[in-house]
């Protein structure tokens, strides 16, 4: 696991094997929330990650959510979403994994960070 850290995980696909449903140890996942992914929060209540994505309006805000479909279905691995008119929360964990927190969680989280990083749906959109 040491040597995901170093690696971009905006840059992985997910895989889907019986490794990918095993938990990350509390180290590694902590260390690529806190390097990788710091907007997101991890709930260890929950066992999931979480980010909350402002957007001015509803149009930009379904944008970003058909944008988010197309990432999960791209790497077979679907967060939980909640829209609302002017923002959407995204939620992963894996549930075949008891509500773990998994690599495919932080793969998929990445991908959509990037969506916001790049100014598709970032500054030019939001508040």
């Amino acid at each position: 696991m040491e040597q995901l850290a170093s690696t971009q995980l905006s840059t992985q696909k997910c895989v889907h094997n019986d490794d990918s449903k095993k938990p990350l140890d509390n180290d590694t996942r902590d260390s690529l929330l806190k390097e990788q992914l710091p907007e997101w929060s991890y709930d260890a209540e929950k066992g999931e990650i979480s980010r909350k994505f402002k957007f001015k309006n509803y149009y930009h805000t379904m944008a970003f959510v058909n944008a988010v479909a197309w990432i999960a279905n791209k790497q077979a691995h679907h967060p939980d979403l909640e829209v609302s008119y002017g923002h959407c929360l995204v939620r992963y964990t894996t549930h075949d994994a008891g509500n773990s927190l998994c690599l495919n969680d932080l793969i998929c989280a990445a991908h959509i960070s990037a969506l916001d990083n790049n100014g598709s749906f970032g500054p030019n959109f939001q508040d």
